[in-house]
């Protein structure tokens, strides 16, 4: 991400994060139809591209076919309510939903089934062909892939990366909505571009500001950046141990 974001002292001791949004594993369970839908959207948003590349990778099916087996997975684990036999204590979510893959692209193949989902039937925008341009860029030794280790790290290397850029894409809304899309500008170039020499200096004398002001709005962005992070996190666990026990895995942050 560029620049390694530096979270200090204060923020690395501010107040315990609390779960403002359900557990998808609860709320897919709900009597409620809206809640239902908003927890299968979030599922989806951060398991999609994950999920579509290991198809890819580990089943080497073109993208077509990829694309077909991701719709037709995630209507599968919805319609079949698999995420009711998920259980926090004896594994990771990702890891059971890796698993699931699996075993559906064998049943497809061992039925012989070919069948086109036309349309987004998941209600989440499905951005396959920038996904493909992501995995064209992956850096994974194709000489690994049978390695199943080589393609665990993968999978999960991928759902960090998916939920980063929720996180990223929240940030940007919530600086829209606060009217501090100049916030969001700054935090793009020093933290998400990758420019190493770029210098709050630089960055003041850009957008004619102090240099304290450019401290101010990274400060600011960063902690919300990482609220948002794990906001997206909490909601794809199923207990608080497993929550914070992902935020120290995926992120190397502690979740208080």
């Amino acid at each position: 991400m560029g620049h390694e974001m530096k979270q200090d002292e204060e923020q690395r001791s501010g107040d315990r994060f609390p779960p403002t949004r359900r557990s998808v594993i609860e709320a897919v369970r709900s009597i409620d139809a809206e809640e239902r839908e908003s927890a299968r959207e979030s599922l989806c948003a951060a398991y999609w591209k994950p999920v579509y590349k290991y198809v890819r990778l580990r089943w080497n099916r073109p993208a077509n076919d990829a694309q077909d087996l991701t719709q037709g997975f995630f209507m599968e684990l919805l319609e079949r309510e698999l995420l009711d036999k998920f259980d926090s204590k004896k594994s990771r979510l990702r890891t059971y939903l890796r698993l699931c893959v699996d075993s559906f692209v064998m049943n497809q193949d061992k039925a012989g089934r070919r069948q086109k989902r036309g349309g987004n039937v998941l209600h989440v925008a499905l951005d396959f062909s920038a996904a493909e341009e992501e995995l064209v860029g992956a850096a994974i030794d194709p000489a690994s892939i049978p390695s199943p280790g080589s393609l665990e790290e993968f999978f999960e290397k991928e759902w960090v990366r998916s939920l980063f850029s929720l996180a990223v894409e929240d940030l940007r809304n919530l600086c829209e909505e606060r009217e501090r899309t100049r916030t969001f500008h700054l935090f793009e170039a020093y933290d998400l571009e990758g420019d190493e020499k770029i210098s709050y200096d630089q960055l003041a004398a850009e957008y004619g500001i102090p240099v304290t002001d450019v401290t101010n709005a990274l400060a600011w962005a960063r902690r919300e950046f990482r609220r948002l992070a794990l906001d997206r996190l909490r909601e794809l666990c199923g207990s608080e141990e497993e929550f914070q026990r992902e935020a120290r895995a995926a992120f190397g942050w502690d979740a208080k």
